[in-house]
Formats: structure tokens, C-alpha cells, sequence
């Protein structure tokens, strides 16, 4: 098998850039003992990314000519009212923001997926040995986008259930939905009570899981795509030579950043427009 110039195999390289740093070693497919350093440190990044756009935004706000940010800025926020006012009919003043959030953090999550793919890894092999976190620097794993990660992206709709149960006891009362969990979609008849129950606890869950492995899935399958550019990049300076083969890397990888750009505001449009719906349908009665 065709090596990549390092020593390794294409199919190692594409494991070693597929594992976390960790806390310890995953044993099950489900392991709530593991933390994923890596996510919850990029998450919390664009978090604090994210706040200092936002806030850099409305600290140069002008009532004159605007700037470029904040024309940007306001763009977003007349399209997140927009669409906020059109799905969420009730009070709007913590909504709205939250969804102008979610998007702006998403879209900067996704967009690390932009870096060159082993460029953090490696600045990571030489500061985690350094600092006697990384005791061998073939095992200086480091992934850099976290809704690439299901753990962030389940962590995230997670957070949009607890949304969705807050207002729908703010919005019916806690006996309103109390009331709808075992009485609706098919009636109040106490033989219904079960399915009804059954039903709903079905629709929270598809809704929770839907909504995470939807970014996750986009997110994963397009640091895959990088991945083998740059494999592609690397087999084709073996075999051709330099110049051609660093040309052909950047041609190809250019054009699927290019592509890539619309998914990952598709999916920070997507992931806030769902958020919108799931709790527009907190404050509706069924």
C-alpha cells in the first residue's frame, strides 16, 4: 500500500486524524467517563469567538454610515427576526438573540474545518510534548472541529430539548403539558394515555437525535473530504513530482473549500432554523 511521505499509510493517516485527545482510552461506543479535550476546547473558542464578533459589532454601532462588520452584522439579525418573527409567535426578546448565537457559533465551529488539515495537529505534536501533555508525538491526536464530533453535536440539540421543555411548561403550565404528553395527538380517552405518552417521548427523542447527527454527519463526511485531498495531494507528489503535484493539491482542494463554504453556512442556517421550529412548536398547542 501506497504510503503518504510520512511513513504511515493513507489508512493510518486517516485514523490518527480521527481520534481525540482524551481523558482516557473509549472502550464502548457509549462512554460517559471520556471527555473529548479537543471539542470542548474549540467549542468554548468559537463560544468566545463568537461573543467577541457579536460584541466588537455592537461597540462600533453607528447611527451613521455603518461599517463592513456591522452592515454584516445587521444583515444577520434582520434575517434571524424575520425568521424568528415568522415561527415563534409569542415573546421574542431571548429567542431571537439565542438564535442569532447558535448560528454565528456554529458557522465559526465549522468554518475551523477550513485550516489545512495537519497544520494545529502538528503546532499541537510540538507544544503537547513540550508541555508533557503528548508523551510520543505519533500519538498527538487533535481534532479541530467540534460539531465534526457527535458528542458536541448531541451536547447541542441536548441543550435545544431543555429549551423545548422549558417553554412548553412556561407557555401551557406544567399541568398544560402535562396534559398534552398523555392526551394528545389522539385524544383523552385513558386507554390512549400510554401510546400518546409513548408517542411524545419518541418525538422529543427523534428530535434531539435528528437534529445532532444532522451537523455531525455534514461535518464528519467534509473533514473526510479534506482528509483525502490531502492524501491526494501527498500521492501525487510521490509519483509526479513537485510542482505539478502541489498545483494539483491546491486546485483541488481550493475548489471543495469553495464548496465547502455554502455547507457550512447551510448548516448553521439549518441547525438555527430547526432550533427556531422546535421551540415555535413549545409554544403551540397540539
Amino acid at each position: 500500500m501506497a504510503t503518504t511521505g510520512t511513513g504511515t499509510t493513507p489508512s493510518e493517516y486517516i485514523v490518527h486524524h480521527l481520534q481525540h485527545f482524551q481523558s482516557v482510552k473509549q472502550g464502548f461506543i457509549v462512554d460517559f467517563s471520556v471527555l473529548n479535550y479537543d471539542t470542548i476546547f474549540f467549542s468554548v473558542l468559537s463560544g468566545l469567538i463568537t461573543i467577541f464578533l457579536l460584541s466588537l459589532a455592537a461597540r462600533k454601532a453607528t447611527a451613521g454610515v455603518p461599517g463592513r462588520l456591522q452592515g454584516f452584522v445587521e444583515m444577520l439579525v434582520e434575517m434571524v427576526e424575520n425568521q424568528s418573527k415568522s415561527i415563534v409567535h409569542g415573546n421574542r426578546e431571548f429567542i431571537a438573540p439565542l438564535a442569532l448565537t447558535v448560528f454565528v457559533w456554529v458557522v465559526v465551529m465549522n468554518s475551523f474545518d477550513f485550516l489545512p488539515v495537519d497544520l494545529l495537529p502538528k503546532i499541537w505534536e510540538h507544544v503537547g510534548t513540550a508541555l508533557g501533555v503528548v508523551h510520543d508525538p505519533h500519538h498527538a491526536y487533535l481534532r479541530v472541529v467540534a460539531t465534526a464530533d457527535l458528542n458536541g453535536t448531541l451536547g447541542m440539540s441536548l441543550g435545544v430539548l431543555c429549551l423545548m421543555l422549558y417553554y412548553s411548561v412556561k407557555i401551557k403550565g406544567a399541568g398544560g403539558f402535562v396534559h398534552e404528553l398523555f392526551c394528545a395527538p389522539f385524544g383523552s380517552n385513558p386507554l390512549l394515555w400510554l401510546p400518546n405518552f409513548l408517542l411524545n417521548l419518541i418525538e422529543f427523542a427523534a428530535k434531539t437525535v435528528s437534529l445532532g447527527m444532522r451537523l455531525f454527519g455534514n461535518m464528519y463526511a467534509g473533514e473526510l473530504v479534506f482528509m483525502l485531498i490531502a492524501l491526494l495531494g501527498s500521492a501525487a507528489a510521490l509519483s509526479m513530482g513537485g510542482a505539478f503535484a502541489f498545483l494539483g493539491h491546491v486546485i483541488a482542494g481550493s475548489i471543495w473549500a469553495i464548496f465547502h463554504i455554502l455547507i457550512v453556512l447551510l448548516q448553521g442556517f439549518i441547525f438555527m432554523m430547526l432550533t427556531l421550529i422546535y421551540i415555535g412548536q413549545a409554544h403551540t398547542a397540539h
